[in-house]
């Protein structure tokens, strides 16, 4: 077990870490978003994305990337999704809202955060 994670909000700024592929097992996503306050707002977001089997949590380029954004900010606290949380393909730009994407069949009808089937 890594000992320096501590579960603990240390203040603002938060960093926001998800993310998203078409499964449950490759990230092809990364979106990372900066809270500067208690407004729950994201002031900053920024996206990453790999190219076929290239997982975004174990590309270093990527890795880089996100740590070079963050820096200005300098975040006390940092939240990581433990999971992948949907589809890389935004509902409403990629596809029609209310509907599933025709890409990532995986999420079709399945909870983002339990990967349960919900339809």
């Amino acid at each position: 077990m890594d000992t320096n994670v501590r579960p603990a909000f240390r203040g603002y700024p938060v960093a926001t870490v998800a993310f998203y592929g078409p499964n449950d097992k490759l990230a092809t996503k990364v979106a990372v978003s900066v809270i500067l306050n208690e407004s729950n707002e994201p002031e900053v977001l920024n996206r990453w994305f790999s190219e076929g089997d290239l997982d975004v949590r174990y590309d270093p380029a990527i890795g880089e990337q996100v740590l070079a954004f963050l820096k200005p900010y300098a975040p006390r606290s940092t939240v990581v999704a433990d999971r992948i949380i949907g589809c890389p393909h935004e509902e409403g730009t990629d596809y029609p809202e209310g509907a599933s994407c025709p890409q990532c069949p995986y999420w079709a009808g399945r909870d983002r955060f339990t990967h349960e089937r919900i339809q």
